[in-house]
Order: structure tokens, then sequence, then C-alpha cells
């Protein structure tokens, strides 16, 4: 049983086949059959031409991913400080190399002489703990939203969540009206990486964040609240749990943290009320 793409995928792919063996448990009976299953790739990410990180993701939605690394990372400010991206097929992977304004370029040195080693959990490489702990921006933008927006924006993402569906294995991100309506959404293997797609997804629709709130199918780790905070947006809500780091940090910055949200319930973490 072996996939029938290649393992990193053609750019923009999410998902490739691959023959399994249902086997039966509770249920008896075992079958062939062919399951979809999420792309997950090296991505090699170049600023300016310096080696920057190695990330694990989805090789789809690429150029929102740049943006949305970019200004997580504090590259760029704007859109427009991001001169150019380059999406390129290597070895086993993905190389996106992002070049920088002029202006701008000489972060990315000084950033990549931190970053000995990277990783998901956003830790590795950074030197030393009042760097992690380093305050937040406070948020400035308020919006009202009331339970039953929540509500609506839940009971609408599994819509948009394609690739979800279809394998069971990735994280989904969506920019909501106060309303409830989910405007974008962007997925992939991994929540950092479907946050980062969709803050770049909106800088490229000049759609801004300040004007809604963001849900998220994940734990709410403190790096998913600094990246909402840095975004500007005034609300996240995440279906799984917070960290105490992530609570603590939301309530610093001044964020509204909603969590463990469901059909029926949800917990406000900091910040509110919610009506």
């Amino acid at each position: 049983m072996s996939a029938q793409n290649s393992k990193a995928g053609p750019v923009g792919a999410s998902t490739t086949d691959r023959g399994v063996r249902r086997i039966g448990l509770a249920e008896p009976g075992d079958s062939d059959l062919t399951r979809a299953l999420a792309i997950e790739a090296p991505v090699s990410v170049e600023v300016s031409g310096i080696g920057y990180a190695v990330m694990m993701a989805t090789p789809a939605d690429l150029e929102d991913y740049a943006l949305g690394f970019a200004l997580a990372e504090g590259l760029v400010e704007t859109p427009a400080q991001l001169a150019k991206v380059g999406v390129h097929p290597i070895e086993g992977g993905w190389a996106l190399r992002l070049w920088l304004a002029p202006d701008r370029a000489h972060l990315a040195l000084e950033r990549a002489r931190r970053r000995v080693s990277e990783s998901s959990c956003g830790l590795c490489g950074i030197e030393n703990i009042e760097e992690v702990l380093r305050p937040l921006p406070h948020v400035a933008a308020r919006i009202d939203v009331d339970r039953s927006a929540i509500a609506r924006a839940l009971a609408a993402l599994v819509d948009r969540q394609p690739l979800g569906r279809a394998t069971g294995a990735v994280h989904a991100a969506a920019f909501c009206t106060p309303a409830g309506e989910i405007l974008c959404a962007r997925e992939d293997v991994g929540r950092h990486n479907a946050l980062d797609k969709l803050v770049g997804a909106l800088a490229r629709a000049t759609i801004d964040p300040a004007g809604g709130f963001i849900l998220l199918s994940a734990r709410c780790s403190y790096e998913l609240v600094e990246k909402t905070v840095r975004a500007g947006c005034p609300m996240l809500v995440t279906i799984s749990a917070p960290t105490s780091l992530a609570a603590e940090r939301a309530a610093a910055a001044g964020l509204t943290l909603v969590a463990l949200a469901r059909a029926d319930s949800a917990l406000l973490i900091s910040g509110g009320p919610i009506a």
C-alpha cells in the first residue's frame, strides 16, 4: 500500500490518496479502501537570501503563508514591504523564498542570527525567557459579538473545512464578522501555519482583522494568542482549551479569548463581555 502521489505533493495540493485496510474492532469486518491523507511536507523559508526556518506544512496557499509568516515574525508591517515571493520545488519538499523591501532586508539577518533552529512550538532558537515573554502590543480595536454569533460561526466552520472533512488530520483558521459570518478560512496540518495563512490571505485581500474575530479548530497555545494580537484582531475563539500562558498573555494584551467553544457552551477566558 503506497501513496500514489509524490511525498511532498505538487504545489497547491492538499491531499494524496493511499490504499489502506480497514480492520473491524467494535464493528466486525475488514475491507480494503482508498483514503485521502493530508499532505505534510518540509517548506524551507528563505528571507532575502538567508535560510530562516524549515516548517512542516501543507503546500497549498503558500503565498498567503509567506505574507502571514512575515507579518507574524515582524519582518514586514504591511504587504507592500514583502517585495517578492517565490515558491520552488526542491528535493523532498518546497522552498519558499521571500524578498523584503530594501529598507527591511537587514531584519532577515538580525532575526536569523537569533533562530538557531526551528520547530512548530516556536521556542527553539529564541535566546532567553525574556524574549519569549516580551510585552505584546495592546489590542486597540473593539467589536460587539454576542453568543449567537459565536454559535453561528461554529456551525458554519465545518463547511469551510474541505481538507479536514476529507482527511480528519488538519487544523482550520477562519475570520468572522461580528455577526458570525465566515469571510475567509485556511487549512493546514499545523495550527500555526493555518493562522499564518489566514492572516496573509486577509492582508492580500485588504480585509482588516480589527473588524472581526478569528475562530480556530485547535488548542489555544500562547503563540496563537500572540499571532492574533500582532494581527490587530480583538477576539479569538478556539474549539479547544487554552494553556495557562495563553490565558495570561491574552488578558495582558486586552484580547477577548473564548475557548472550549461548543454548540452548547463556551468559556470566556479573558476580555468580553459577551452578550
